[in-house]
């Protein structure tokens, strides 16, 4: 076991600035408030300092009192000012090895590394910051000693034997110009919610109550005056005029949003797993094995669907920062996503998947609960509302009607000798895949009306992630949980990731397969 180290030391600089930082907005306040009277400047000066003051001094005894030890099996990290903590994870429990480089890190060649456990959010180890090649360094060798490879000699902590990552082959790469399609479907008016949190200061720096209503009742009374005596036609111009601002605003914060997160995007393949580079300010590096992923998840947009754009996510105990699944093809045509799908030893359905819709009796109830709704609700319209007005919710139902109609048809599943498929919605269709031999658990869950009426959803048990068939008749779940069941029982969980996944999908299970088709 090599001898405790410590963080870079210029992490200690970095607290201070995020001490400045947090101090800029409650100095500003007392700047522009009545607070000192005419030394309030001095006064906001003064808090000012002290906060960087105390931030600084936290910062480096926080950077003190942390310390990483790398071990044969595990790697320890102990940390706290006045009560201590130690927590040890071994290399087989960690799932994935991420470097982040936020914008100011960066300017100093530092990076955050992220050993994601499986466990979610702060359950997770980080070591904020290690320079670049510490950062490398630290993730070949867990990567090493958690597949079980040539162990690596850290005799010298401070300088470690470094090996260069593979460079793999480039599977998919977002250009500048596909990076900009990409943003203008990724439509957000996040800018506003920006807005209106920074109303909040303008009463501080100003003497303009945000909050007082009756000012605002009388600006919109004025502003409604005016635009009263335009005329219809001005009226009309302004108000188209007020939503094509509002879809550019939107596009254009979606393409910032876009640059900012996935400028760069590259996903390699090697021998060692997938790696996925993105970020312009913040840059992110994450390797993820192939034999850790889980199963596909295959999605799309309501308005990218209708131009053949998809995108590709990797299920995995291991988690994307957002909570989601590593997102490997942000924005891609079918035949794009192909190679990236057999790389990671998996298989698109074809012409030979046997595919099974949902249950009909299912359709018929989700068509009538659907519609029920809005038929109850016409009736006190009819009764207590003007004359024809009961037509809306009337309207209404027809129209929930035909889309539960119509999302059945796309509401699917499958299964095979190796893999097992379910596919829903349809305005932006979601297919998901997953390997039999990743499934540890399969649940058969009715409710009242599907109990009545013979059919039940199954659910698939997948490490990080869901796995859902919905409406399957009941004949048809019994036959696949027992079809799956044989599947998990016949295989040895603790041998599972030692083996290629390519050479896991290629062995038989035609009999469970069949014995599930013929039902």
């Amino acid at each position: 076991m090599s001898e405790p180290q410590r963080t870079a030391p210029i992490s200690v600089i970095l607290g201070a600035i995020g001490s400045l930082r947090s101090a800029i907005f409650p100095a500003i306040a007392i700047a522009f408030s009545g607070i000192g009277g005419d030394g309030r400047f001095l006064l906001a000066l003064g808090v000012g300092l002290v906060s960087v003051v105390i931030g600084t001094a936290f910062s480096y005894a926080h950077w003190r009192r942390l310390t990483y030890t790398i071990g044969e099996t595990d790697i320890r990290v102990e940390s706290g000012l006045f009560s201590r903590s130690a927590r040890s994870v071994p290399y087989e429990r960690i799932q994935d090895v991420s470097l982040e480089a936020k914008p100011l890190p960066r300017l100093f060649g530092l990076v955050a590394v992220k050993f994601e456990t499986g466990a979610g959010g702060a359950d997770d180890l980080a070591l904020q910051y290690l320079t670049d090649a510490q950062g490398e360094d630290l993730r070949q060798l867990v990567r090493e000693r958690r597949d079980d490879e040539a162990a690596v000699s850290v005799a010298d902590p401070q300088a470690p034997v470094r090996s260069e990552p593979d460079a793999g082959e480039v599977l998919y790469a977002l250009t500048p110009a596909r990076l900009l399609t990409f943003g203008l479907f990724e439509f957000s008016l996040a800018v506003f919610a920006v807005l209106g949190g920074a109303l909040q200061y303008v009463d501080n720096v100003s003497d303009i109550d945000v909050w007082n209503v009756d000012l605002w009742r009388g600006w919109l009374t004025e502003q409604g005056s005016t635009v009263a005596s335009l005329g219809l036609f001005v009226q009309a111009a302004a108000a188209i005029a007020g939503l094509l601002g509002l879809v550019v605003i939107g596009m254009a914060t979606g393409v910032v949003r876009t640059v900012l997160r996935d400028w760069g995007f590259t996903l390699t393949r090697s021998a060692r797993g997938f790696r996925r580079q993105r970020g312009l300010l913040t840059r992110t590096d994450v390797v993820m094995p192939a034999h850790r992923v889980q199963g596909l998840v295959i999605g799309t947009g309501l308005v990218r669907y209708r131009f053949g754009w998809h995108g590709l996510s990797f299920v995995s105990l291991a988690q994307d920062a957002e909570g989601e699944s590593h997102i490997v093809a942000p924005f891609a045509k079918m035949e794009e996503i192909a190679p990236i799908v057999s790389a990671a030893g998996f298989r698109l359905p074809d012409d030979s998947t046997q595919w099974h819709r949902a249950s009909t009796r299912q359709r018929t109830d989700t068509v009538v609960f659907g519609s029920a709704v809005f038929v109850l609700a016409a009736i006190p319209v009819a009764i207590f509302a003007p004359f024809g007005l009961f037509l809306v919710p009337l309207g209404a139902a027809v129209l929930a009607a035909g889309a539960n109609l119509y999302a059945w048809e796309f509401r699917r599943h499958a299964i095979d000798a190796s893999q097992v498929y379910a596919s829903h919605g349809f305005f932006s269709p979601t297919r998901q895949i997953a390997t039999r031999l990743k499934l540890h658990s399969v649940e058969i869950a009715q409710g009242p009306i599907a109990r009545l009426r013979g059919y039940a959803t199954v659910h698939l048990g997948l490490a990080g992630g869901t796995f859902t068939m919905q409406g399957v008749p009941l004949a048809e779940a019994r036959a696949l949980r027992a079809s799956v069941l044989e599947t998990i029982a016949s295989t040895d969980f603790s041998r599972l990731d030692q083996a290629p996944q390519n050479q896991a999908l290629s062995e038989p299970h035609s009999e469970f397969s069949e014995n599930f088709l013929a039902t």
